[in-house]
């Protein structure tokens, strides 16, 4: 297989010398250029792009690192990432984590096989991710507050707010959420519990928070359980639009009078049946978390959501 040292002989000109015109770069006369071209073409050789982005100290590799893909949050984030990634020209791997820290501290162990690590949610508490930081550039989409850590994130508090306000100007008292995640390790459930408490200025009871929901048969399964309540909740924030369509269909199956329903992340399921909806914009918060991943900027992106009604 030719390498770099057969154009050297070939040519008559050193390594070094035939690097520079490999990598395009500056001092090299045009007729040193020339000649060494000359050989490449002869030689039909192609650089090994491995060995050339190691040798520059990048991989053109960003790890993206997530739980699962059954929940639009990561599809669109991911969407975002790789539309992005690809053009910058960067490869993407993905590492599934299912939110084990032990995963996730792996990986950011061993940090030199990416140019950098896009935690798109996370078992390892920020405090660990911040300390991370010193194997290689992490990046979240989420807010890190006082850590100083790159982000990008939708600002989710204020449009949960605005959610709350219209559910309370249309005198609904009795209201659910449905997550993902636990109260004590989610920043989106405690940012989604934090607005109903702001709004309504009293602590949501625990019987009206639903975890464990990421997909359309997991609401179908809290709607169940809602609809059988002597007392009934009159509406229902939602963690997914394909989740409140399967809430929806428990309530008929029951016959039960269906809650208002809210949905997030703007799905064709949604927007079919009209309901409310909050759009995080992912897509576009994948593409920021990428373009913070292969640059040197510190920053963090908030980036707004928005609450649409669907008449």
């Amino acid at each position: 297989m030719t390498n770099i040292h057969d154009i050297a002989r070939l040519s008559g000109y050193s390594v070094s010398t035939v690097s520079r015109v490999l990598n395009h770069q500056n001092y090299v006369s045009a007729k040193t250029r020339g000649d060494i071209e000359a050989v490449i073409n002869k030689l039909d050789y192609v650089p090994n792009a491995v060995a050339r982005n190691l040798s520059r100290g990048a991989t053109l590799t960003i790890g993206v690192v997530l739980p699962h893909v059954d929940h639009p949050y990561f599809t669109q984030l991911l969407h975002g990432i790789m539309r992005a990634a690809f053009a910058a020209n960067y490869h993407i791997v993905l590492l599934p984590s299912k939110w084990d820290s032990q995963l996730e501290l792996k990986e950011a162990l061993r940090q030199h096989a990416y140019d950098a690590l896009i935690f798109t949610s996370h078992g390892l508490p920020l405090k660990k991710l911040a300390v991370y930081q010193r194997y290689g550039r992490i990046v979240l989409c989420e807010n890190p507050h006082d850590y100083s850590l790159p982000a990008a994130y939708a600002q989710r508090t204020a449009t949960y707010v605005e959610a709350f306000t219209y559910l309370k100007q249309r005198h609904h008292q009795r209201i659910a959420i449905l997550t993902s995640r636990p109260l004590e390790v989610s920043a989106t459930t405690q940012a989604m519990v934090g607005a109903y408490e702001q709004v309504y200025q009293r602590t949501l009871s625990p019987k009206l928070l639903y975890t464990g929901i990421i997909t359309a048969e997991d609401g179908e399964h809290a709607g169940t359980y809602f609809a059988q309540l002597t007392e009934p909740v009159t509406a229902v924030l939602t963690n997914g639009d394909d989740i409140a369509v399967g809430m929806r269909r428990a309530y008929l199956a029951a016959q039960r009078p269906v809650p208002l329903l809210i949905g997030q992340e703007h799905q064709l399921s949604g927007e079919v049946l009209g309901i409310p909806t909050i759009d995080h914009h992912f897509e576009v918060v994948g593409a920021r978390a990428l373009e913070l991943a292969i640059s040197e900027h510190p920053q963090s992106i908030a980036l707004p959501a928005e609450l649409i009604i669907n008449n």
